[in-house]
């Protein structure tokens, strides 16, 4: 049994909104992803979605994006993503998919899955473009506490490693979220992995150790579209 990340699916099946208007690396992407998916992932695996998985502004508009998800191997456990307008409560999430039938998804918010000895935590994140200040507003603090809340589920696990997953990035050129990589270290994570940067933005991502935490991006165009195999 694997473990696997992606971010950034950006499916749009059921609403007019394809990445493949970005051209590049997008043509096709959605038969990219099933193609890496499959090619990566078996039925006993999971896979973490960090974000951005839908660009549906409903669960109803989000469904058939997440039937498409649902028929891929393995189980899918989705972070928030600063697209994914279709998150409302994870009890009226987990509901509306018991209702559908969708058996393999399942939500990382405030919580942790612990698979092995290993526990995988995270949250959405916040972020500034362009090296400015974050403002310390009550989006950012509920930030900070998610993934505090999530980390110290880890913690009460008993895991041997905590693994940290976020949609943005905690660090971008001068950019830092100093509450959050303080957190990180607090815990004594050692890995960090995070999404949301795209096309140009992707020369620019941190990939390598910071503070005695190793960061990599996940994005799906970083990836190839193909899940990144975390043990």
């Amino acid at each position: 049994m694997s473990v696997f990340v992606i971010g950034d699916l950006h499916l749009s099946l059921a609403v007019n909104k394809p990445m493949d208007l970005f051209g590049g690396v997008w043509n096709g992407y959605v038969e990219k992803i099933l193609a890496g998916w499959q090619a990566a992932v078996a039925p006993e695996d999971t896979v973490i979605l960090a974000g951005d998985t839908s660009w549906g502004m409903s669960l109803e508009e989000a469904l058939e994006d997440f039937k498409m998800v649902e028929a891929l191997p393995g189980k899918k456990l989705l972070l928030k993503g600063n697209h994914d307008y279709f998150w409302t409560t994870v009890t009226g999430m987990r509901r509306f998919l018991a209702e559908q039938g969708l058996e393999t998804l399942d939500f990382i918010h405030n919580t942790c899955c612990r698979i092995g000895d290993v526990a995988y935590c995270g949250t959405r994140g916040w972020f500034q473009e362009n090296g400015s200040e974050i403002p310390g507003g009550k989006v950012y603090n509920r930030e900070v506490m998610r993934l505090k809340a999530s980390l110290e589920e880890g913690k009460q696990t008993g895991a041997a490693e905590l693994v940290a997953i976020l949609h943005y990035p905690p660090l971008f050129q001068a950019f830092r979220s100093r509450e959050m990589l303080d957190l990180l270290q607090a815990y004594g994570v050692k890995r960090c992995y995070y999404g949301h940067l795209h096309g140009k933005s992707l020369r620019y991502a941190f990939e390598g150790d910071f503070e005695g935490v190793s960061y990599r991006c996940i994005s799906a165009d970083r990836l190839n579209f193909q899940p990144y195999r975390m043990d």
